[in-house]
């Protein structure tokens, strides 16, 4: 039978529940002012990183009452550092896929429920203190929803690239299937200063447009990570290398049917001719050759139209060294075709 922790007050229930004398009431809302200076801290990280983190930033580790505490491993996908005093985790990691290699653990999102699937650990090796181990673990992750507190998930985005969500929630706990469901919150205010930040986690509806949100962030970041490293991080129109300027152009858009957030239905673009090309001033035929709208063609303006845009018509796109991740031309012919309406 699995364990659902249904509301907000649910949570705060369970929580009471636990509290058993003053001493551990304390202990708890200790390590709840921690949990919003690690959350208040990750996401200052994330944002500085553009939402994709880079696995030797989140080894930064983050200050509490003087001492500094780590993030984890990242090597053990669940994480209760030694200075909590309470027996929940903090942090969860999914490891990021690696090419022609099996996931250790099928994580990923339920759309029957709007949760993140994580499944519990498994032991490394055979040996007792390798079981114990893996069960001490899984048993934070069952603390977390008796006490209802928030973690940080790290979602494997590429090679020591992460994605961060937080805080998340353990909202259901399934010991037949050996898996938790996941769902994010909203943060308000700044943790830094303690007792100023809050977490927004008033009911269900809240939480299932959190997690939502986080699901379409995790989608654009992986996409993102996929197309640019396909383009060896250059700019398929210009050859600009600047990773801040560097963004992934859909071919076909999302709502299309056949808009797959995949490589072949994506371009590298600098954020000029993302732009572009989005507004349908610039097209790209099936054949890979870039088309200037004629309207801009015909202008006289500065440096930025007479070589960001007009040098560029009639010559052809960049394309990965990989036959397979190379853009679509089915695609293209389609994407071109409303470009020649527009234009």
């Amino acid at each position: 039978m699995s364990r659902i922790l249904a509301s907000d007050s649910d949570r705060r229930a369970l929580a009471g529940a636990a509290l058993t004398s003053d001493a551990a009431r304390v202990e708890v809302e200790r390590d709840y002012e921690m949990r919003l200076v690690a959350i208040d801290r990750i996401r200052r990280i994330a944002d500085r990183y553009d939402g994709i983190v880079p696995l030797a930033a989140l080894r930064e580790p983050f200050a509490f009452e003087g001492q500094k505490i780590s993030f984890g491993s990242f090597y053990s996908g669940i994480f209760r550092p030694r200075q909590m005093r309470g027996p929940a985790a903090l942090c969860l990691v999914t490891t990021p896929p690696k090419p022609a290699s099996a996931a250790p653990y099928e994580d990923g999102l339920d759309p029957t429920t709007n949760t993140f699937i994580y499944h519990y650990r498994t032991a490394h090796g055979s040996s007792l203190r390798a079981i114990r181990a893996a069960e001490a673990d899984n048993a934070s992750l069952r603390a977390a929803i008796d006490l209802a507190v928030p973690l940080i998930y790290f979602h494997g985005i590429a090679q020591s690239q992460y994605a961060v969500v937080a805080p998340v929630f353990v909202v259901r706990d399934d010991p037949s299937r050996r898996v938790v469901e996941l769902q994010a919150a909203m943060f308000l205010g700044d943790a830094s200063n303690l007792g100023s930040g809050r977490i927004a986690d008033d009911g269900a509806d809240l939480r299932r447009y959190a997690t939502r949100e986080a699901l379409v962030r995790l989608h654009q970041q992986r996409f993102r990570t996929m197309v640019l490293r396909a383009y060896a991080g250059r700019c398929a129109i210009c050859a600009l290398r600047e990773a801040s300027l560097l963004q992934a152009a859909h071919i076909l858009e999302d709502r299309d049917p056949r808009g797959a957030a995949t490589v072949v239905n994506g371009i590298a673009m600098c954020a000029i001719h993302h732009l572009a090309y989005d507004r349908n001033v610039m097209g790209i035929d099936p054949g890979g050759t870039v088309r200037i709208a004629e309207r801009l063609l015909r202008e006289i303006d500065g440096p930025m139209l007479r070589t960001g845009l007009q040098g560029f018509h009639g010559a052809k796109i960049l394309r990965p060294r990989r036959v397979t991740e190379q853009p679509d031309p089915e695609r293209l012919a389609v994407r071109y075709e409303a470009f020649r309406a527009a234009a």
